[in-house]
Order: structure tokens, then C-alpha cells, then sequence
């Protein structure tokens, strides 16, 4: 006989009422499917809130917590909301540790300070429930937060649980020092990776399914002075794919851009610091000129993201498979358009002029400061002037700046020689000044989100003349200034007089030459 009663409590009232302790207990697949939470109740009974108690065996719970069972119907959505909300997202740091130090008790001495050496028994340790529900959890807390990067940093006496949210480094947990071999071992076997080697650094890759999100993980170990930490890099499937309007350009370059992208030979160069934004960039201008009448073709170190309709190629220096020598391949292949993830080399850089000569258009990037960097850097390595002068079209540099949090975010006034700083007028009436006070939803940043700030370089005759007297970087910047460059700083100013975000953040991602 089934106990059930209607469950007429606020969404607010249901959540006091968790039982977190025995939520994580329940498989997540299971509590999802026939939305069940399990809420607080006395030792010998448990209460289930669920939308339809019919399709439950209580048999089986009863059997699995040792306790009756007694159902309260509620709202399915309300309940399936709070499960994803608490499942995998603790309290406080400190009931994970309890929960561990629980787990423990229950194992025996499994975690200790002196852990087994054989690998059958780190194996063990590392599929025990608690190291799982943990490695999980900081999985779902990093999506949820919209984390980029997980580091699992090994220190003296904890690791350290840290996200990369919008560039910016977080702390977000830390455990027992002792923990740290279990989960970086679980971290090893989910990447097909070897747990008994700790001396030298392991790059492997696995994928995680959360909702209706497919979501490669990208894994790199290392070992430390303290033991092995790990950087995990997590690449949403469902992120990228971005429209060039949402890029942040502003109409008049976009406009440009969107021409050259339309070209049907040429070179053009996305150039910025690693994490700057230049794979984004790139995979929208594809996408925006993708369709069935051409062939595209990359070559990426790593393919981040799965474009539909485009043929990507994984480099792979082991086997000789290198951005030259696929290139030199790539062009056997008949393709329109060519993508290289980078150019490194004056091998590489040949080979992308040379297709470009020979009537393909070609997208890379290159690691400066600024777009007429780009030229003397190709330059130096070796690159005669007139192969860059007749294959470059265009040079686009880019960072990536923190938007103001539309929650927080309040109005201010700037002093006057900050204005001056970043080529604002101090009398402009039009600016819109902002800036994000903190908040739960910015974590208390006042930034919520990225957008780009950009230094769009069209190659024109009076430029490639330039390019052809090899003069230096800094000439050929001070001419494009004198015909109206915008700088990245320039364009920054922009966008913090649309209060969009602020001046210290545009000063932190750009120097001006």
C-alpha cells in the first residue's frame, strides 16, 4: 500500500525540505527518470516527493535506504528543477568533505596519507561511490557556472578545485590532500589514461552528457612537486555557434569583414594571445560562408569544435601529420576554402601562400600583440616581402573583454583622466557609463559573460607598398592610424561608453605600442 498525500508546499518551502544526504545517495539517472526528491523524514521512514508515485516500486526503496517509504505528489518541473539544482551542487564545500570522511568510515582506511602503490588498488580507489558523486559533481558545478577550464591544482596540505569562468581564475573547493590521488586517478580512467604512471605528463580526452548538453572534455596531467594536478578543459558542443553579429564587431568592420570573407582567394590572419578568441572568430566566418557549392577544409591542433558540412583534420606530429605537411595534402583535395589553425613556421606560412596564389582562400592565426605585428613576424621568418604583400587581404587582432553583470550593473562617472587614458572625451554627454557592483549571478565580479574587442587591418596598395619597402611595424601602424585605425583599445572605448563594460577591464587586456 502506497502512503501518498498531496505536496502543497512553494518551490522555496520544498527546497528546505531536501534531504541532501540521502539525494546523492539515489543514482541521478534514476531520481531524473521518475522524478523523485527524497525530503527530510525520520530515521525509520523516508518521504519521496514525486509526480506520479504509481510508477515507483517502493519495494526497492525500502529495500536500498532500509527505511518505509511514504510519497507526497508535487509538480514535476518544480521537482526536476531542484534536483538538478542540489544533485551535484552542495550546500558548502564542507558537507562534501563530511560526506567523504562518511564514505571513508564506511570503507575502511581506503584514504590515507601512505596510499597503495598497486594499481589493481588504486583502481579500486578511484571507482569507490564517494570519489565518483565528487568527480561528478565538480563536472556539473563547473557547467552550471558556465566554467571553461577545471584545475585540479595538488598542494602541501589540499587540492585545490579551481574554475576558469570568463578568463578569470575561481577557487571553489578544497579538499584533504589525501583525496588527491582517487581523484585524479578517476579523472585518468574516464580519459583512458594510465593510473599507475605519475612521472611524466599525460594528454588524453574524454566526453560528458549533462541534460540535452554534449560536452568534450580536453585533459592534461602533470606531475608536481606535491603530486599530479590536472587541467581540464570543457568544450560545449552547443556553445559555438556563434553568428558574426555576435561577435562584438562593430557594424562598419563587420561589414568589411563580411566582404573578405566572401573572397575567393587570399590570406586572412586572426592574431591575439591564446584564449583571445580567435577559434570562434574563425569557425563563425566558416559557417557564415559555408554551403553546398564549396569545400572547406581544416586543419586544427585540437578540432575543438564539429562544424557540419566541413571536412577538420586533427594534427598529429607522432605519426608526421603536421600543419605543412597536411597542408601540402590539403591542397591535392580540391578545396575552395582553407582553414590552419596556426602558423608556426616559415614551412607552414609558405605553403598557406602558396594556396592562396593558386586561387584558395585561407583563414589562420598567428600569436602578436596587434595586427601590423603580423606582418614583420612573417617577415622574420623568412617570408619574402611580395608573397605577403599579394596574399595577405586582411589581419584581424583581437582580445576578449567581461561584459558589466545586467543584474548589478549600476551607473558611474569616471574622473577625467582615466577618460584621457582610453581616448575618451571628457565632455562626451552621450557615454553611457557602467560598471557590475557583484552579485550571486557574477560571483560577485561585477562581470557576467565575454564579448570581443577588435583591430581590423584591411591590406590596401599604399599598405603593400609598405609591405614591399619592409618598413617596421611601428611606420606601418602610424599610417594605418593616420587613415583611421581603430585600435583594440579604440574599440574598447566603445564599448565602454555603451556601458557594456568598463575601463579597467579594456586597459587589462591592451597595451598600446
Amino acid at each position: 500500500m502506497i502512503k501518498r498525500s498531496n505536496l502543497n508546499l512553494s518551490p522555496e518551502e520544498i527546497e528546505k525540505a531536501i534531504d541532501g544526504e540521502l539525494l546523492t545517495r539515489f543514482p541521478y539517472s534514476f531520481l531524473e527518470t521518475f522524478s523523485i526528491l527524497p525530503l527530510k523524514s525520520s530515521p525509520g521512514n523516508v518521504i519521496l516527493a514525486t509526480d506520479d508515485p504509481s510508477k515507483i516500486d517502493s519495494g526497492e526503496i525500502e529495500q536500498f535506504t532500509g527505511r518505509k517509504v511514504s510519497f507526497m505528489v508535487g509538480n514535476k518541473q518544480v521537482i526536476q528543477n531542484l534536483l538538478k539544482k542540489h544533485y551535484y551542487n552542495p550546500a558548502s564545500s564542507q558537507k562534501i568533505i563530511q560526506e567523504l570522511s562518511r564514505d571513508e568510515e564506511a570503507l575502511g582506511e581506503t584514504f590515507t596519507e601512505d596510499l597503495p602503490a598497486q594499481n589493481g588498488d588504486l583502481l579500486d580507489l578511484a571507482n569507490q561511490a564517494p570519489i565518483i558523486r565528487l568527480v561528478n559533481q565538480v563536472f556539473y558545478r563547473a557547467i552550471l557556472m558556465r566554467a571553461s577550464d577545471i584545475h585540479l591544482q595538488s598542494l602541501e596540505n589540499t587540492l585545490k578545485i579551481r574554475y576558469r569562468i570568463d578568463g578569470m581564475l575561481h577557487d571553489i573547493l578544497a579538499l584533504p590532500a589525501k583525496y588527491q590521488p582517487a581523484v585524479i586517478s578517476r579523472v585518468k580512467i574516464i580519459s583512458d589514461l594510465d593510473i599507475a604512471e605519475k612521472r611524466i605528463p599525460q594528454d588524453g580526452r574524454t566526453s560528458i552528457r549533462v541534460e540535452d548538453k554534449q560536452i568534450d572534455v580536453r585533459v592534461s596531467i602533470i606531475p608536481t612537486f606535491f603530486g599530479e594536478s590536472a587541467v581540464l578543459r570543457l568544450l560545449d558542443q552547443s556553445t559555438y555557434n556563434f553568428g558574426l553579429n555576435e561577435l562584438g564587431f562593430s557594424p562598419d568592420d563587420l561589414i568589411k569583414f563580411d566582404r573578405l570573407i566572401h573572397y575567393d582567394h587570399g590570406i586572412i590572419l586572426l592574431t591575439g594571445p591564446t584564449g583571445s578568441g580567435k577559434t570562434t572568430t574563425l569557425y563563425a566566418a566558416l559557417s557564415r560562408i559555408n554551403n553546398p557549392h564549396i569545400h572547406i577544409i581544416t586543419l586544427e591542433d585540437p578540432v575543438e569544435y564539429q562544424l557540419d558540412g566541413i571536412n577538420q583534420i586533427q594534427i598529429n606530429p607522432k605519426v608526421g601529420l603536421t600543419f605543412a605537411n597536411g597542408l601540402r595534402s590539403i591542397l591535392r583535395h580540391d578545396p575552395n576554402v582553407i582553414m590552419v589553425g596556426e602558423i608556426r613556421d616559415r614551412e607552414t606560412a609558405e605553403m598557406a601562400i602558396q594556396a592562396s596564389l593558386t586561387g584558395h582562400l585561407v583563414f589562420s592565426t598567428l600569436h602578436t600583440n596587434d595586427s601590423t605585428s603580423s606582418i614583420t613576424r612573417l617577415l622574420d621568418m623568412g617570408i619574402e616581402p611580395y608573397l605577403i604583400a599579394s596574399s595577405v587581404i586582411g589581419i584581424i587582432a583581437q582580445r576578449l573583454v567581461r561584459l558589466n553583470c545586467s543584474k548589478c550593473s549600476q551607473s558611474i562617472v569616471y574622473p577625467d583622466g582615466l577618460l584621457k587614458e582610453i581616448g575618451l572625451e571628457p565632455s562626451g554627454g552621450h557615454y553611457h557609463f557602467k560598471e557590475g557592483k557583484g552579485c550571486e549571478v557574477c560571483l560577485n565580479t561585477g562581470y557576467h559573460r565575454r564579448t570581443g574587442i577588435f583591430e581590423f587591418l584591411e591590406i590596401d596598395d599604399e599598405i603593400r607598398n609598405l609591405i614591399m619597402r619592409q618598413v617596421s611595424a611601428g611606420e606601418i601602424r602610424q599610417h594605418c592610424l593616420r587613415k583611421g585605425l581603430r585600435t583594440l583599445r579604440m574599440d574598447g572605448a566603445r564599448k565602454v561608453a555603451e556601458g557594456l563594460t568598463t575601463i579597467s577591464e579594456v586597459l587589462r587586456v591592451t597595451q598600446e605600442v
